[in-house]
C-alpha cells in the first residue's frame, strides 16, 4: 500500500508491514491505566480490537455514533480506530468545551454510546446540566457511576470482522475551536481525513517527513482533527519512536523530554509558550531537535526564536496555516537567519507562506462583493481543496452559507503578495480596520521580553486594549512605553495572569470570552458571519 487506506485496521495494517515503532507515553492511557506507558505495534493493534469489542458488547452497531469526552490524551484516537472498526462514527470532544456546549453538541449527534469520565460528567451537573439523558448509554473509563454501563462487563469481548463503509460516508467528526460560542462539528470522510491528509503526510519528503531514526514527539490536543492524520501518517512512516505527551505542563514535559529526546517535535502554540524557559537552558532537552512543527494557531517570533536557538542543528520551523474543515492550507519554513532580529520593527510570523502544491488553491476577495483583489489588498481568504470536510452535522445551512461554488470561506483576512505567498491579519470577526491585531501582537511580543503573550482586543468606539501575561504579573511600564513608539494608539494594558486567560482545548484564546470579561461586551468590528 503507498498510505494507509483503512483507519479501523489501521495498526493490524502496520503489524503487516512489520513496522517496529516504539510509541512512549507521558502517562498510562485512560482506556488501559494498568498497562504502562510504552507499546509496540502489536500491542496497539490488540488494544484496539480489544477497544473494539468494547464498543460491540455496549450495543454499537454500523452507523451509529460514538461520542467521547474525556482528559487529553492520545487515547482519543485509538477509541477512534475501534468505532470506525465496528462501522460506527466516533465524534471527538475535548473536555475543555463548557457544559452547555457540550449538551448542544451532544444533541445534535444523538449518540448510541458516549464514552466519558466522571470528572466530565460531575463538572457538568455542577453547572445545572445533565449530559446523560443525550446519549442511548454512557460509559465512564474509571468504573462505575449511577445511569452509566458497568467497564468490567465489556471486558474479554471479541469484536466482529471489521467493517468496511465507502470512502464517501461519513467517518469521524471532529469540533472546531469554539473561540467565538459552540463548536461546530466538522464531518470528514475516508477520503478526506485518511487518503486525503493522512496520505499526503505518509509520502516520503525531504525535511519534514519523519525518518527511521527520528523520535518524534507530539503535544496537540488528541481530540483535534489533526490527532488522526498525525498518527497514520508518522506510524506509516516508522520511525523508531513516537513520543505522546498529553499535557503543557513544563514539569510533565520536561521529565518526558529528558527520557526521550526527540527529534522532530510538534506542539500546540500555547504549548509551546510554556515550554519556553525550557529552551533557554543549557542543557535543553531540544538539542536534538531537527524540525520543529507549529499549527492551530499563531506562534509569535520571540518563542520561535527561542527554540530554533535551543538545538545544536541545523533546525527548521514547518509554520502551518490550516482549519479542521480542510486541513493544511499553507506553510513556510522559517530558519535563524529568517527571524534574525533587526534595528527596527523585527519580522514578524504572520508571513504564511504558499499554498500545499498540488493540493490547495488559495484565492483572495473583497467580503462584500467576493470579487477577487488585487495583490496587496486585503480581503477574506477563500480556499478550493479536495480534503473539505462533507458538512456541520446538525448545522448545514451554516456549512453551505460558506460556500462560494466549489470555494470555501475560512472567515480569515489576508493579503496576497506580490511574491505569492499569504500574510494573515486576523479573524474576519476580530478585524482590527487598517491594522493586524496579530501582527501587533507579534511585535509587542518581540519589544518587551516580559511579555509570554498578548492579546490585542479592537472594539468600536474605543482603543483597542492589549491584554499582557507575563511571568511574575508586573510589567516594566518604561519597557512598554518604549514599545510603543511607531505603534497605533493602544489603551492601557491590562496585565492578567496565564491561568485566567480561557482557553480552548487547543489553547486558543476565547477573544470573545475574553472581551467579555476585559469590556464588559462583545462588540467587534467584523461581521461574525463566516466564524
Amino acid at each position: 500500500m503507498s498510505g494507509p487506506r483503512d483507519l479501523g485496521t489501521l495498526f493490524d495494517d502496520l503489524v503487516e508491514r512489520r513496522v517496529r515503532t516504539v510509541v512512549r507515553l507521558s502517562r498510562p492511557l485512560d482506556v488501559a491505566p494498568d498497562y504502562g506507558t510504552s507499546y509496540d505495534l502489536p500491542a496497539l493493534a490488540a488494544l484496539v480490537r480489544n477497544l473494539a469489542g468494547w464498543l460491540h458488547a455496549a450495543g454499537v452497531r454500523p452507523g451509529d455514533r460514538v461520542a467521547v469526552v474525556k482528559p487529553n490524551h492520545w487515547d482519543y484516537v485509538l477509541l477512534a480506530c475501534a468505532a470506525v472498526r465496528v462501522g460506527a462514527v466516533p465524534a471527538l470532544l475535548s473536555d475543555h468545551v463548557a457544559p452547555e456546549a457540550l449538551q448542544v453538541l451532544l444533541k445534535r449527534l444523538d449518540p448510541a454510546l458516549l464514552i466519558t469520565t466522571r470528572s466530565v460528567l460531575d463538572n457538568a451537573r455542577e453547572h445545572g446540566c445533565d449530559l446523560l439523558g443525550h446519549a442511548r448509554q454512557t460509559l465512564t473509563l474509571e468504573g462505575r457511576y449511577p445511569g452509566t454501563i458497568n467497564i468490567e462487563r465489556l471486558h474479554g469481548h471479541e469484536p466482529p470482522p471489521p467493517v468496511h463503509r465507502d470512502d464517501d460516508e461519513p467517518l469521524v467528526v471532529n469540533h472546531t475551536s469554539g473561540t467565538t460560542g459552540v463548536p461546530k462539528l466538522v464531518v470528514h470522510s475516508n477520503r478526506t481525513l485518511v487518503l486525503g491528509l493522512a496520505g499526503a503526510e505518509s509520502t516520503r519528503l525531504p525535511i519534514v517527513s519523519s525518518r527511521k531514526r527520528d523520535t518524534v514527539c507530539s503535544a496537540i490536543a488528541y481530540s483535534h482533527g489533526r490527532a488522526i492524520p498525525w498518527t497514520a501518517s508518522v506510524l506509516w512512516l516508522a520511525p523508531s519512536e513516537v513520543v505522546v505527551i498529553d499535557s503543557p505542563d513544563p514539569v510533565v514535559a520536561e521529565r518526558v523530554l529528558r527520557a526521550y529526546p526527540p527529534t522532530t517535535l510538534e506542539a500546540l502554540p500555547s504549548t509551546y509558550v510554556r515550554w519556553q524557559p525550557m529552551a533557554d537552558q543549557p542543557s535543553n532537552p531540544f538539542r536534538r531537535v531537527r524540525l520543529f512543527i507549529s499549527t492551530f494557531d499563531a506562534v509569535h517570533p520571540p518563542t520561535v526564536r527561542a527554540f530554533l536557538a535551543a538545538t545544536r542543528r541545523r533546525p527548521v520551523w514547518a509554520q502551518v496555516w490550516g482549519q479542521t474543515e480542510t486541513g493544511p492550507m499553507t506553510f513556510r519554513f522559517l530558519t535563524r537567519r529568517a527571524l534574525a532580529e533587526r534595528e527596527q520593527r523585527h519580522p514578524t510570523t504572520r508571513d504564511l507562506g504558499r499554498p500545499i502544491p498540488f493540493r490547495t488553491r488559495l484565492r483572495v476577495v473583497d467580503p462584500r462583493t467576493f470579487e477577487p483583489v488585487r495583490r496587496g489588498t486585503p480581503g477574506l481568504v477563500l480556499i478550493h481543496t479536495p480534503t473539505r470536510c462533507l458538512d456541520y452535522l446538525g448545522e448545514h445551512d451554516r456549512w453551505e452559507a460558506k460556500l462560494t461554488g466549489a470555494w470555501w470561506n475560512t472567515g480569515d483576512l489576508g493579503v496576497r503578495t506580490r511574491t505569492g505567498s499569504y500574510l494573515l491579519l486576523d479573524r474576519e470577526v476580530d478585524v482590527l480596520p487598517g491594522q493586524s491585531c496579530v501582527e501587533l501582537e507579534d511585535v509587542l511580543q518581540d519589544r518587551v521580553p516580559q511579555v509570554l503573550e498578548c492579546v490585542v482586543l479592537p472594539t468600536p468606539g474605543r482603543l483597542p486594549v492589549p491584554v499582557v501575561v507575563t511571568a511574575d504579573g508586573a510589567l516594566d511600564p518604561f519597557s512598554w512605553q518604549h514599545a510603543l513608539h511607531d505603534l497605533p494608539a493602544l489603551a492601557d494594558p491590562v496585565v492578567v495572569p496565564w491561568e485566567q486567560i480561557p482557553r480552548t482545548g487547543t489553547g486558543k484564546v476565547r477573544r470573545m470570552e475574553l472581551r467579555t470579561m476585559i469590556t464588559g461586551g462583545h462588540d467587534t468590528f467584523g461581521t461574525g458571519r463566516w466564524t
